[in-house]
């Protein structure tokens, strides 16, 4: 069995680990797959390259026909302020791209499309009194939130025609060791303070990422990817993915320190924070996929620790 992955980052990686353990290949589609970085995460085998772009539709028609996968994970497209950078580009990559994925799929027969969304779909404009449900209103008027809702519309219109099978996710901040190419400021937060920790230093934070949040480790997003790459097609097929908390900044340093009593940082000034008020229902995943998170926000961290040590000691960073 195959799994044609698109996009070779943290969620990707995550999820090829779970997945190459129980026996599945995986193909990752990416321009620039930074194989260093595949081989410290994945080993020497289970996986190989089709180096091309999402905005290459016969690229991608030729790749699911030559690897002949069950099933796509589509995890691919730039994040967060990089979407606002560019909104033309992002639009070509995101929208354009994921487009071209759900054309590949259907014409090639794929059984089952894994979409990766955001909570960021959720339009934190309107009233919220509680924890957030996968029916809350999409659209939340900057560039990367209302580009993932409009991915969402997109790959709705192609299942409803067309019949394979879509599950969506919609995870919450993503944490864990990554190169962050495609660009999650939250990712690299994260990464910045442990890695001081470790190495030293002052770890320089924006404003705009102290705010409280939701976070998930990147292992469980990988197992919830693999959860909804495998389980009998569900009833119910949005999934929101987190630990069920928000965490205040100072709770995410205190944790840090708990595990790395040396980090040291500094807030650069800019755009405030944001907070999130209260955190992703994810009743819905445990119910129909069988999902739920093991790791706490310390658990998560202390595993993220150990592995840059791992890269430390392997001249990896």
């Amino acid at each position: 069995m195959t799994t044609l992955v698109t996009g070779a980052g943290l969620i990707g990686t995550a999820f090829a680990r779970h997945a190459i353990k129980r026996g599945e290949k995986v193909v990752f589609f990416d321009p620039e797959p930074r194989e260093s970085f595949l081989r410290f995460k994945l080993g020497e085998s289970g996986y190989e390259f089709a180096r091309k772009d999402v905005r290459d539709l016969p690229a991608l028609i030729e790749a699911m026909q030559q690897h002949k996968p069950t099933t796509v994970v589509h995890t691919a497209g730039l994040i967060g302020g990089k979407v606002q950078q560019s909104l033309s580009a992002a639009f070509d990559i995101n929208l354009g791209g994921t487009k071209n994925v759900a054309e590949a799929v259907r014409l090639t027969g794929v059984k089952r499309l894994v979409h990766i969304s955001t909570f960021g779909v959720y339009d934190m404009r309107r009233e919220v009194t509680g924890p957030v449900t996968e029916d809350f209103p999409r659209g939340a008027g900057r560039g990367y939130g209302n580009y993932k809702g409009a991915k969402e519309l997109i790959l709705e219109a192609y299942q409803q025609l067309y019949k394979f099978e879509l599950l969506m996710l919609r995870p919450a901040n993503v944490y864990g060791f990554g190169h962050f190419f495609a660009g999650s400021s939250g990712g690299m937060k994260m990464q910045a303070l442990l890695r001081t920790g470790l190495d030293g230093g002052k770890a320089r934070i924006p404003a705009s990422e102290t705010m409280a949040n939701e976070y998930i480790y990147a292992d469980d997003m990988g197992r919830a990817v693999d959860c909804a790459a495998t389980a009998p097609m569900p009833e119910k097929t949005i999934f929101n993915i987190g630990n069920g908390f928000v965490s205040p900044f100072d709770d995410v340093v205190k944790t840090v320190k708990e595990i790395a009593p040396a980090l040291e940082y500094e807030i650069e000034p800019g755009e405030p924070p944001h907070s999130k008020t209260f955190p992703l229902d994810i009743s819905r995943a445990e119910k129909h996929i069988g999902w739920k998170p093991q790791y706490s926000l310390r658990e998560g961290f202390a595993d993220f620790f150990e592995e840059l040590k791992r890269a430390r000691a392997q001249g990896f960073i």
